[in-house]
């Protein structure tokens, strides 16, 4: 068991995932100095009610994804821009507010997705995900591919998918990542079919 500090979206991190960020609140520029001075990273967890910004009560899920700041810049507009990589899923055993605003969690680190080649049944996935990759914002040159990984197609796949925030909350909390594949591979045939059609 850890602590991690946590930063609540309404988006789903997956790990090995990348994630933009635009930091504007003083308690999250606090939490990413502390983060690059340590080397640590922060909790990045579904928000079921509340609101992102603000310091309002919120719920979010009890599995989210730790964060790893790889670059950030000054935006235009000013605010600190961050590039992050999904790192291993944690979940939530603990969590509570500090004074500052700033939401903290005691956590557990999720096993990481055993090594898995994609199934026969599945090899649609990895070349529908090649012929988009060319296609992606230029913050997916941080993510290298694993072609042969069904937990890496899987989450990949998931993160782009136009799914609900629900539903890609339930794909990241499957324990096996062919349960992964297995649920995306009917609607991502079905889009491949209609592309080629």
């Amino acid at each position: 068991m850890r602590t991690l500090p946590l930063f609540p979206l309404a988006s789903v991190l997956f790990p090995g995932g990348p994630l933009a960020l635009r930091i504007f609140e003083p308690r999250y520029v606090d939490m990413v100095g502390r983060c690059m001075r340590s080397s640590t990273g922060f909790g990045v967890v579904l928000l079921v009610e509340g609101r992102e910004a603000g310091r309002g009560a919120m719920t979010t899920a009890a599995i989210g994804t730790e964060a790893g700041i790889v670059d950030f810049n000054r935006l235009d507009d000013g605010l600190l821009g961050l590039t992050c990589i999904g790192r291993e899923r944690v979940r939530i055993l603990r969590a509570w507010r500090q004074e500052d605003g700033l939401n903290l969690a005691e956590v557990e680190d999720l096993p990481a997705d055993p090594p898995a080649a994609v199934p026969a049944a599945c090899a649609h996935l990895p070349e529908a995900l090649r012929r988009l990759y060319p296609e992606l914002e230029p913050i997916y040159t941080w993510v290298a591919p694993r072609w042969e990984d069904a937990g890496w197609i899987g989450n990949r796949l998931a993160e782009l998918a136009p799914l609900d925030a629900c539903v890609k909350q339930t794909l990241l909390e499957f324990e096996d990542p062919l349960e992964r594949l297995n649920y995306l591979a009917p609607m991502i045939r079905l889009s491949a079919e209609q592309i080629d059609s």
